[in-house]
């Protein structure tokens, strides 16, 4: 049964991420994207932090928690955003629902494997900007996916290594219309960028006791990588008749290929907790300055980047028979992000607080998350988002890979 449900999510899951509007962000005009959260339901519930290996859960953000793997352990996870978007004149609304990964992995000897698909960015925005004497129209979708093959690898008894190797893939489309208002015609630009290119990430874990207590720190680190973006431009005359937009004179080129360069990425944690009690960890990440602009006259630049997590978790009492509630893993946490994004001369900053819930079932764990958050700001014409994150994540574990005792 599990394995029939991997299947159909997997191919569920490959559908979405070609298709899915992953953000309602207008910062999400910039660069690739609305760059997404790399981790599980479990790690954003704990403001981000990714220290943590254990024998059940996947680790997204660092390869060398695989090696503590015992099961093979399948897991999806979705989030529903709703959104208020302010600036200084007015307020919107905005949703969004997506897919955030699918991943599968596996232990085979002394070596653990992760396969998974994952947004990297996503794209999804509708701006209207009107003056007296023109007006113009912006939407975007799209975004970049990424498909990764990691492995993890147990050193020594305390020290844990992990690498992980990621395609990345997408298509992003962005249109702009624009009027003026004593013109009966406007024009149209369309604008499609498609991109592509590898990324490696590796890791080390250290785990050790101090005396009763478990003691984790991590080193997370991923490269600078090059993308290369094939671009191509058609434009058009907009004219509108009986309610209807029509385009002609359409003119179609295609525009020299960007070379685009994501930021590389050091992170470094640190832990302390009873395993099956509690933990409490701290993270944080140091981002380079990264080159995004695919020649689409943005007015967008990059800056270093960087950010800091706090969270963890508290089980009342693991082993409970007579409360099921005190079996249930209880989250928190808080992170400030740097986004890395400077526009009109602001730096974008991301903040929230986090919580979340682990309800065990058997042979499967479901982790519900809530995030509160506010991202940019109203200075300089910007737009302030004042969002709210509610994720769901399904965690299944089995035994795969047994030789039979009997035929």
């Amino acid at each position: 049964m599990i394995k029939k449900i991997i299947l159909g999510s997997v191919f569920l899951f490959s559908l979405q991420t070609i298709a899915q509007e992953g953000t309602a962000s207008p910062y999400s005009f910039h660069g690739i994207g609305e760059v997404k959260f790399k981790g599980t339901v479990e790690n954003r519930s704990m403001g981000g932090v990714g220290v943590l290996n254990d024998s059940i859960h996947v680790n997204l953000q660092n390869p060398a928690a695989l090696s503590s793997l015992k099961l093979t352990t399948f897991t999806v996870a979705g989030t529903f955003s709703p959104t208020k978007l302010k600036n200084d004149t007015e307020t919107q609304k905005a949703q969004r629902t997506s897919l955030d990964y699918l991943s599968i992995a596996f232990p085979a000897g002394k070596v653990v494997f992760n396969l998974g698909l994952m947004p990297y960015s996503a794209v999804g925005y509708k701006i209207v900007s009107n003056t007296d004497t023109e007006s113009y129209k912006y939407d975007g979708q799209g975004g970049v996916n990424r498909v990764f093959a990691a492995a993890g690898y147990q050193l020594t008894k305390n020290l844990s290594f992990g690498a992980e190797v990621a395609y990345n893939f997408g298509k992003i489309e962005r249109n702009v219309a624009f009027f003026a208002n004593d013109l009966q015609n406007g024009i149209n630009e369309f604008n499609r960028s498609e991109i592509g290119g590898l990324s490696l990430n590796s890791g080390l874990i250290y785990k050790t006791k101090i005396k009763k207590f478990n003691f984790v720190s991590s080193l997370n680190f991923t490269p600078t990588a090059a993308l290369n973006s094939d671009n191509f431009r058609q434009t058009g005359t907009l004219s509108i008749l009986d309610g209807s937009t029509l385009l002609s004179n359409v003119t179609e080129e295609d525009l020299p290929n960007t070379k685009l360069r994501l930021p590389s990425k050091l992170s470094v944690g640190t832990g302390i907790g009873n395993e099956k009690k509690w933990f409490v960890g701290t993270e944080v990440s140091l981002l380079s300055k990264g080159d995004l602009d695919i020649d689409l006259n943005d007015d967008a630049v990059y800056e270093k980047g960087s950010k800091f997590s706090l969270g963890g978790y508290f089980i009342p009492r693991y082993n409970s028979f007579s409360s099921y509630f005190d079996r249930i893993v209880y989250r928190a946490g808080v992170r400030y992000e740097k986004t890395g994004l400077v526009v009109r001369d602001e730096s974008i900053k991301d903040q929230a607080v986090t919580l979340g819930l682990g309800l065990p079932l058997n042979r499967a764990i479901i982790n519900l998350g809530f995030e509160l958050g506010k991202k940019g700001t109203t200075n300089s014409g910007l737009v302030q988002e004042n969002y709210m994150n509610f994720s769901v994540g399904l965690s299944f574990n089995d035994k795969w890979f047994v030789k039979r005792k009997f035929d």
